[in-house]
Protein backbone atom coordinates (compact mmCIF):
# COMPACT_ATOMS: atom_id res chain seq x y z
CA UNK A 1 0.00 0.00 0.00
CA UNK A 2 1.66 3.15 -1.25
CA UNK A 3 -0.79 5.45 0.45
CA UNK A 4 -2.38 6.31 -2.89
CA UNK A 5 -5.89 5.76 -4.17
CA UNK A 6 -5.05 2.84 -6.49
CA UNK A 7 -3.53 0.47 -3.93
CA UNK A 8 -6.15 1.54 -1.37
CA UNK A 9 -9.02 0.64 -3.70
CA UNK A 10 -7.26 -2.61 -4.65
CA UNK A 11 -7.21 -3.60 -0.97
CA UNK A 12 -10.86 -2.64 -0.53
CA UNK A 13 -12.03 -4.60 -3.57
CA UNK A 14 -10.11 -7.72 -2.57
CA UNK A 15 -11.55 -7.62 0.91
CA UNK A 16 -15.05 -7.34 -0.58
CA UNK A 17 -14.29 -10.41 -2.70
CA UNK A 18 -13.50 -12.43 0.40
CA UNK A 19 -9.72 -12.34 0.48
CA UNK A 20 -7.90 -12.07 3.81
CA UNK A 21 -6.07 -8.82 3.13
CA UNK A 22 -2.92 -7.51 4.82
CA UNK A 23 -1.59 -4.06 3.95
CA UNK A 24 2.15 -3.59 3.49
CA UNK A 25 4.06 -0.36 2.89
CA UNK A 26 7.65 -0.64 1.72
CA UNK A 27 10.24 1.44 3.52
CA UNK A 28 12.82 2.21 0.86
CA UNK A 29 13.95 5.76 1.55
CA UNK A 30 17.44 6.40 3.03
CA UNK A 31 17.52 6.72 6.80
CA UNK A 32 18.64 9.73 8.78
CA UNK A 33 18.08 13.46 8.82
CA UNK A 34 16.51 15.41 6.02
CA UNK A 35 16.61 12.48 3.59
CA UNK A 36 13.55 11.03 5.28
CA UNK A 37 11.63 14.26 4.81
CA UNK A 38 12.65 14.80 1.18
CA UNK A 39 11.84 11.29 -0.01
CA UNK A 40 8.60 11.36 -1.97
CA UNK A 41 6.72 9.50 -4.67
CA UNK A 42 4.76 6.29 -4.26
CA UNK A 43 6.77 5.04 -1.29
CA UNK A 44 7.70 8.28 0.45
CA UNK A 45 7.58 8.78 4.18
CA UNK A 46 4.11 10.34 3.93
CA UNK A 47 2.82 7.08 2.45
CA UNK A 48 2.93 5.36 5.82
CA UNK A 49 0.42 7.66 7.48
CA UNK A 50 -1.99 7.52 4.53
CA UNK A 51 -1.71 3.74 4.20
CA UNK A 52 -2.22 3.25 7.92
CA UNK A 53 -5.31 5.44 7.84
CA UNK A 54 -6.81 3.47 4.94
CA UNK A 55 -5.96 0.17 6.65
CA UNK A 56 -7.86 1.36 9.72
CA UNK A 57 -10.82 2.39 7.56
CA UNK A 58 -10.84 -1.05 5.91
CA UNK A 59 -10.17 -2.84 9.21
CA UNK A 60 -7.16 -4.75 7.91
CA UNK A 61 -3.68 -5.23 9.46
CA UNK A 62 -0.95 -2.93 8.21
CA UNK A 63 2.81 -3.43 8.32
CA UNK A 64 5.87 -1.45 7.26
CA UNK A 65 8.68 -3.56 5.79
CA UNK A 66 12.26 -2.40 5.34
CA UNK A 67 13.65 -2.74 1.80
CA UNK A 68 16.19 0.06 2.01
CA UNK A 69 19.21 -2.03 1.09
CA UNK A 70 17.83 -3.70 -2.03
CA UNK A 71 16.33 -0.39 -3.20
CA UNK A 72 19.63 1.43 -2.72
CA UNK A 73 21.58 -1.23 -4.62
CA UNK A 74 19.16 -2.18 -7.37
CA UNK A 75 17.41 1.13 -8.04
CA UNK A 76 19.37 4.17 -6.84
CA UNK A 77 22.86 2.81 -7.54
CA UNK A 78 21.72 1.47 -10.92
CA UNK A 79 20.21 4.88 -11.76
CA UNK A 80 23.52 6.62 -11.03
CA UNK A 81 25.64 4.00 -12.75
CA UNK A 82 23.58 4.06 -15.93
CA UNK A 83 23.72 7.86 -16.23
CA UNK A 84 27.48 7.80 -15.57
CA UNK A 85 27.82 5.53 -18.61
CA UNK A 86 25.79 7.84 -20.85
CA UNK A 87 22.65 5.69 -20.70
CA UNK A 88 19.04 6.55 -19.80
CA UNK A 89 17.66 4.23 -17.10
CA UNK A 90 14.08 3.60 -15.99
CA UNK A 91 14.09 3.31 -12.18
CA UNK A 92 10.41 2.29 -11.97
CA UNK A 93 11.14 -0.82 -14.02
CA UNK A 94 14.07 -1.70 -11.78
CA UNK A 95 11.93 -1.19 -8.69
CA UNK A 96 9.23 -3.47 -10.04
CA UNK A 97 11.79 -6.07 -11.05
CA UNK A 98 13.94 -6.22 -7.92
CA UNK A 99 11.88 -4.70 -5.10
CA UNK A 100 8.11 -5.09 -5.59
CA UNK A 101 8.03 -8.39 -7.48
CA UNK A 102 11.40 -9.54 -6.20
CA UNK A 103 12.10 -8.86 -2.54
CA UNK A 104 8.53 -7.99 -1.50
CA UNK A 105 6.93 -10.97 -3.25
CA UNK A 106 9.53 -13.25 -1.67
CA UNK A 107 8.73 -11.81 1.75
CA UNK A 108 5.02 -12.31 1.11
CA UNK A 109 5.64 -15.95 0.23
CA UNK A 110 7.68 -16.43 3.40
CA UNK A 111 4.75 -15.07 5.41
CA UNK A 112 2.39 -17.57 3.82
CA UNK A 113 0.51 -15.14 1.57
CA UNK A 114 -0.97 -16.61 -1.60
CA UNK A 115 -0.73 -13.41 -3.63
CA UNK A 116 0.88 -10.00 -3.79
CA UNK A 117 -1.75 -7.47 -4.89
CA UNK A 118 -0.86 -4.06 -6.32
CA UNK A 119 -2.58 -1.00 -7.74
CA UNK A 120 -0.97 -1.32 -11.18
CA UNK A 121 -3.14 -0.67 -14.23
CA UNK A 122 -2.50 -3.96 -16.02
CA UNK A 123 -4.18 -7.35 -16.25
CA UNK A 124 -2.99 -10.88 -15.55
CA UNK A 125 -4.87 -13.79 -17.09
CA UNK A 126 -4.22 -17.52 -17.25
CA UNK A 127 -4.35 -18.90 -20.78
CA UNK A 128 -3.94 -22.69 -20.79
CA UNK A 129 -0.68 -23.40 -18.98
CA UNK A 130 0.74 -19.86 -19.07
CA UNK A 131 0.04 -16.55 -17.39
CA UNK A 132 -0.42 -13.62 -19.75
CA UNK A 133 0.26 -9.97 -18.95
CA UNK A 134 -2.13 -7.60 -20.72
CA UNK A 135 -2.58 -3.84 -20.88
CA UNK A 136 -4.99 -2.19 -18.47
CA UNK A 137 -8.28 -1.24 -20.09
CA UNK A 138 -7.67 2.44 -19.28
CA UNK A 139 -5.27 3.37 -22.08
CA UNK A 140 -4.38 6.65 -20.34
CA UNK A 141 -3.15 4.79 -17.23
CA UNK A 142 -1.81 1.52 -18.64
CA UNK A 143 1.38 0.49 -16.81
CA UNK A 144 2.18 -2.76 -18.59
CA UNK A 145 5.33 -1.25 -20.13
CA UNK A 146 7.00 -1.12 -16.71
CA UNK A 147 6.01 -4.71 -15.86
CA UNK A 148 7.60 -6.63 -18.75
CA UNK A 149 10.27 -8.12 -16.45
CA UNK A 150 7.70 -10.23 -14.58
CA UNK A 151 8.25 -13.98 -14.72
CA UNK A 152 5.65 -16.71 -14.94
CA UNK A 153 6.10 -17.47 -11.26
CA UNK A 154 5.59 -13.83 -10.33
CA UNK A 155 2.51 -13.47 -12.54
CA UNK A 156 1.00 -16.59 -10.97
CA UNK A 157 1.17 -15.06 -7.49
CA UNK A 158 0.19 -11.47 -8.33
CA UNK A 159 -3.20 -9.75 -8.43
CA UNK A 160 -3.86 -6.43 -10.19
CA UNK A 161 -7.50 -5.45 -9.56
CA UNK A 162 -7.10 -2.04 -11.23
CA UNK A 163 -6.48 -3.53 -14.66
CA UNK A 164 -10.17 -3.81 -15.47
CA UNK A 165 -11.06 -0.34 -14.19
CA UNK A 166 -10.62 3.22 -15.39
CA UNK A 167 -9.01 5.80 -13.16
CA UNK A 168 -12.30 7.68 -13.03
CA UNK A 169 -14.08 4.57 -11.75
CA UNK A 170 -11.36 3.98 -9.14
CA UNK A 171 -11.80 7.51 -7.82
CA UNK A 172 -15.55 6.98 -7.61
CA UNK A 173 -15.13 3.72 -5.68
CA UNK A 174 -12.82 5.48 -3.23
CA UNK A 175 -15.37 8.25 -2.75
CA UNK A 176 -18.20 5.75 -2.28
CA UNK A 177 -16.14 3.98 0.39
CA UNK A 178 -15.27 7.34 1.94
CA UNK A 179 -11.57 6.52 1.87
CA UNK A 180 -9.37 9.34 3.14
CA UNK A 181 -7.19 9.20 0.00
CA UNK A 182 -10.07 9.42 -2.52
CA UNK A 183 -8.97 12.85 -3.73
CA UNK A 184 -5.23 12.44 -3.25
CA UNK A 185 -3.22 13.71 -6.21
CA UNK A 186 -0.80 11.45 -8.05
CA UNK A 187 2.95 11.81 -7.89
CA UNK A 188 4.71 12.04 -11.27
CA UNK A 189 8.22 12.32 -9.89
CA UNK A 190 10.94 9.77 -9.26
CA UNK A 191 10.40 8.79 -5.63
CA UNK A 192 14.00 9.33 -4.53
CA UNK A 193 14.18 12.66 -6.38
CA UNK A 194 11.17 14.53 -4.93
CA UNK A 195 11.94 17.85 -6.61
CA UNK A 196 12.23 16.00 -9.95
CA UNK A 197 15.65 17.59 -10.52
CA UNK A 198 17.56 14.44 -11.39
CA UNK A 199 20.52 16.42 -12.72
CA UNK A 200 21.07 18.00 -9.30
CA UNK A 201 20.77 14.57 -7.72
CA UNK A 202 23.38 13.13 -10.09
CA UNK A 203 25.74 16.06 -9.54
CA UNK A 204 25.58 15.43 -5.79
CA UNK A 205 26.17 11.70 -6.14
CA UNK A 206 28.57 11.70 -9.12
CA UNK A 207 30.49 15.00 -9.24
CA UNK A 208 33.10 13.35 -11.46
CA UNK A 209 30.49 13.00 -14.21
CA UNK A 210 29.66 16.71 -14.03
CA UNK A 211 32.98 17.52 -15.71
CA UNK A 212 32.79 19.63 -18.82
CA UNK A 213 33.81 18.15 -22.15
CA UNK A 214 33.46 18.52 -25.91
CA UNK A 215 30.33 18.53 -28.04
CA UNK A 216 31.20 17.11 -31.46
CA UNK A 217 29.58 16.10 -34.70
CA UNK A 218 29.75 12.50 -35.94
CA UNK A 219 33.10 13.19 -37.64
CA UNK A 220 34.64 14.33 -34.38
CA UNK A 221 34.70 18.04 -35.13
CA UNK A 222 34.33 20.05 -31.92
CA UNK A 223 31.29 22.32 -32.04
CA UNK A 224 31.28 23.50 -28.45
CA UNK A 225 31.37 22.29 -24.86
CA UNK A 226 29.00 20.56 -22.44
CA UNK A 227 28.48 20.80 -18.66
CA UNK A 228 28.82 17.08 -17.94
CA UNK A 229 27.32 14.06 -19.68
CA UNK A 230 24.77 13.53 -16.90
CA UNK A 231 22.95 16.63 -18.18
CA UNK A 232 22.14 15.06 -21.56
CA UNK A 233 20.00 12.31 -23.02
CA UNK A 234 19.75 10.87 -26.53
CA UNK A 235 17.30 12.90 -28.61
CA UNK A 236 17.69 16.07 -26.53
CA UNK A 237 17.48 19.30 -28.51
CA UNK A 238 17.17 22.10 -25.98
CA UNK A 239 19.98 23.35 -23.80
CA UNK A 240 22.88 22.37 -26.06
CA UNK A 241 24.22 25.93 -26.24
CA UNK A 242 25.43 25.58 -29.82
CA UNK A 243 24.67 27.93 -32.69
CA UNK A 244 24.09 26.11 -35.96
CA UNK A 245 22.22 26.53 -39.19
CA UNK A 246 19.71 23.85 -38.16
CA UNK A 247 18.46 22.37 -34.86
CA UNK A 248 20.89 19.86 -33.40
CA UNK A 249 20.01 16.77 -31.37
CA UNK A 250 22.03 14.53 -29.07
CA UNK A 251 22.92 11.36 -31.01
CA UNK A 252 25.39 9.63 -28.71
CA UNK A 253 26.71 10.14 -25.20
CA UNK A 254 30.28 8.84 -25.17
CA UNK A 255 31.23 8.26 -21.53
CA UNK A 256 34.72 7.00 -22.42
CA UNK A 257 35.61 10.29 -24.11
CA UNK A 258 33.32 12.39 -21.90
CA UNK A 259 31.85 13.70 -25.14
CA UNK A 260 28.37 14.48 -26.44
CA UNK A 261 27.84 13.78 -30.14
CA UNK A 262 25.17 15.80 -31.92
CA UNK A 263 23.64 15.86 -35.38
CA UNK A 264 20.60 16.76 -37.44
CA UNK A 265 17.08 15.59 -36.76
CA UNK A 266 17.32 12.95 -39.46
CA UNK A 267 20.39 11.46 -37.80
CA UNK A 268 18.59 10.84 -34.52
CA UNK A 269 16.29 8.26 -36.13
CA UNK A 270 17.13 4.58 -36.02
CA UNK A 271 15.62 1.42 -37.48
CA UNK A 272 17.39 -1.27 -35.48
CA UNK A 273 18.50 -2.06 -31.96
CA UNK A 274 19.84 -4.90 -29.86
CA UNK A 275 18.14 -5.55 -26.53
CA UNK A 276 19.82 -7.35 -23.64
CA UNK A 277 18.39 -9.21 -20.62
CA UNK A 278 15.29 -10.03 -22.66
CA UNK A 279 12.38 -11.51 -20.73
CA UNK A 280 9.66 -13.34 -22.64
CA UNK A 281 6.82 -12.37 -20.35
CA UNK A 282 3.76 -14.10 -21.74
CA UNK A 283 5.14 -16.57 -24.29
CA UNK A 284 7.86 -19.17 -24.56
CA UNK A 285 11.06 -17.86 -26.10
CA UNK A 286 10.39 -17.93 -29.85
CA UNK A 287 12.57 -19.98 -32.14
CA UNK A 288 12.20 -17.61 -35.08
CA UNK A 289 11.60 -13.89 -35.63
CA UNK A 290 8.14 -12.67 -34.64
CA UNK A 291 6.16 -9.59 -35.60
CA UNK A 292 5.24 -7.23 -32.76
CA UNK A 293 4.50 -3.62 -31.98
CA UNK A 294 7.32 -2.23 -29.86
CA UNK A 295 7.63 0.72 -27.48
CA UNK A 296 11.05 2.23 -26.82
CA UNK A 297 9.91 4.35 -23.85
CA UNK A 298 6.82 4.67 -21.69
CA UNK A 299 5.10 7.45 -23.67
CA UNK A 300 6.31 6.21 -27.05
CA UNK A 301 3.74 5.26 -29.67
CA UNK A 302 4.01 1.57 -30.50
CA UNK A 303 5.64 0.80 -33.83
CA UNK A 304 5.59 -2.30 -36.02
CA UNK A 305 8.80 -4.27 -35.69
CA UNK A 306 10.36 -7.69 -36.21
CA UNK A 307 12.02 -9.25 -33.16
CA UNK A 308 14.62 -11.98 -33.61
CA UNK A 309 15.82 -13.84 -30.49
CA UNK A 310 19.59 -14.17 -30.15
CA UNK A 311 21.91 -15.95 -27.78
CA UNK A 312 22.93 -14.70 -24.33
CA UNK A 313 19.44 -13.39 -23.58
CA UNK A 314 19.55 -10.81 -26.38
CA UNK A 315 17.19 -9.95 -29.21
CA UNK A 316 17.53 -7.98 -32.44
CA UNK A 317 14.70 -5.54 -33.18
CA UNK A 318 14.10 -4.04 -36.61
CA UNK A 319 11.39 -1.42 -37.05
CA UNK A 320 9.24 -1.04 -40.13
CA UNK A 321 9.77 2.72 -39.91
CA UNK A 322 12.72 4.51 -38.23
CA UNK A 323 12.08 5.63 -34.65
CA UNK A 324 13.30 8.82 -33.05
CA UNK A 325 15.78 8.82 -30.15
CA UNK A 326 16.32 5.15 -29.38
CA UNK A 327 18.21 5.52 -26.11
CA UNK A 328 20.53 2.86 -24.65
CA UNK A 329 19.44 2.01 -21.11
CA UNK A 330 15.75 2.46 -21.79
CA UNK A 331 13.42 -0.53 -22.15
CA UNK A 332 12.00 -1.80 -25.40
CA UNK A 333 8.75 -3.69 -24.80
CA UNK A 334 7.07 -5.99 -27.32
CA UNK A 335 3.28 -6.22 -27.74
CA UNK A 336 0.92 -8.34 -29.79
CA UNK A 337 -2.47 -6.73 -29.44
CA UNK A 338 -2.84 -5.95 -25.74
CA UNK A 339 -0.49 -8.75 -24.66
CA UNK A 340 3.00 -8.00 -23.35
CA UNK A 341 5.07 -10.53 -25.28
CA UNK A 342 8.35 -9.52 -23.65
CA UNK A 343 10.99 -6.85 -23.53
CA UNK A 344 14.58 -5.99 -22.71
CA UNK A 345 17.09 -3.20 -22.15
CA UNK A 346 18.28 -1.30 -25.22
CA UNK A 347 22.02 -1.83 -25.68
CA UNK A 348 22.95 -0.88 -29.23
CA UNK A 349 21.26 1.10 -31.96
CA UNK A 350 21.71 1.63 -35.68
CA UNK A 351 20.91 5.12 -36.88
CA UNK A 352 19.77 6.18 -40.33
CA UNK A 353 20.70 9.29 -42.27
CA UNK A 354 17.06 10.35 -42.56
CA UNK A 355 13.73 9.61 -40.99
CA UNK A 356 12.08 7.94 -44.01
CA UNK A 357 13.95 4.64 -44.50
CA UNK A 358 11.89 1.45 -44.53
CA UNK A 359 13.34 -1.73 -43.10
CA UNK A 360 11.57 -3.86 -45.66
CA UNK A 361 8.85 -5.40 -43.51
CA UNK A 362 5.46 -5.74 -45.23
CA UNK A 363 2.79 -3.23 -44.25
CA UNK A 364 0.73 -5.93 -42.54
CA UNK A 365 3.20 -8.60 -41.51
CA UNK A 366 2.40 -11.80 -39.63
CA UNK A 367 1.34 -11.15 -36.06
CA UNK A 368 0.37 -7.51 -36.54
CA UNK A 369 -3.02 -6.74 -35.08
CA UNK A 370 -5.33 -3.82 -35.68
CA UNK A 371 -6.35 -1.50 -32.92
CA UNK A 372 -3.14 -1.55 -30.90
CA UNK A 373 -1.80 1.73 -29.62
Amino acid sequence: MSGGVDSSVAAALLKEQGYQVIGVTMQVWPSGGSADERFGGCCGIGAIADAQRVAQELDIPHYVMNFREVFAQKVIADFCREYSQGRTPNPCIRCNQHVKFGALLQRANELGADFLATGHYARIEQVKDRYVLRKGIDSTKDQSYALYTMTQGQLEHTLMPMGNLTKQRVRQIARDLKLAVAGKSESQEICFIPDNNYRRFLEEHMPQRARSGPVTDREGNILGGHRGIIHYTVGQRRGLGISAGEPLYVLVIDSDRNAVVVGSRGEVFGSELVAAEVNWTSIEKPTRPIAVEAKIRYLHKQAVALVAPMGNGEAHVRFEQPQMAIAPGQAVVFYQGDVVVGGGTIEQTERKSDGQDNCGLPQRCEGHQEGTR
